[in-house]
């Protein structure tokens, strides 16, 4: 049987942009390795995210999103949501994006069960090391919207008994 994934989104090298990377690292820092639970930084992929969704049955994304709304603002969607909005031009790293690997995966028959977007609403995406404030205060909300997600999707996140210190390294500035 296919895992339940975690996919984190993001230019780690772009403030806000960093926020689904570092998401992934909080929840590997929190939770014990499990069966059936996958947690992937994905860094900024393109089409080659499609390859990330193919191996999982039921998948939770977590990046920021350009929506209305203020800094730190969380939101969700869901992946048929995303994949009926009309194609945007390719102006990032990130596009193609989520939403062309969802078509995609579901073109070449490989879609998981269910992809859900927690989104964040950025305060700055530009070339910086670390969140913004907004973005850092959201990150509980974020664990949290996503753990609910996993156990709804029938996957329980088990806590560590001691948990670690999220390795996140491009905070330090320098590479792992």
């Amino acid at each position: 049987m296919k895992p339940i994934g975690v996919v984190g989104i993001g230019n780690v090298l772009m403030g806000d942009d960093a926020l689904g990377p570092y998401v992934v690292k909080l929840l590997e820092a929190a939770w014990e390795p499990q069966d059936g639970l996958q947690l992937t930084d994905a860094g900024t992929p393109g089409l080659d995210l499609t390859a990330y969704l193919a191996e999982l049955d039921r998948v939770v994304a977590v990046d920021v999103v350009h929506a209305e709304g203020r800094p730190g603002e969380v939101r969700l969607f869901d992946g048929a949501e995303l994949a009926r909005r009309p194609p945007l031009r390719a102006v990032s790293p990130h596009e193609p994006g989520l939403r062309e690997a969802i078509l995609n995966a579901a073109f070449l028959g490989v879609a998981p069960r269910s992809i859900r977007l927690v989104g964040v609403v950025p305060g700055s995406v530009e070339y910086r090391l670390g969140l913004s404030a907004p973005v850092r205060a959201a990150l509980p909300a974020v664990v949290e919207r996503v753990r609910a997600l996993l156990v709804e999707a029938g996957v329980a996140p088990v806590p560590r008994v001691r948990p670690l210190a999220p390795d996140v390294w491009w905070e330090r500035g320098v590479a792992p």
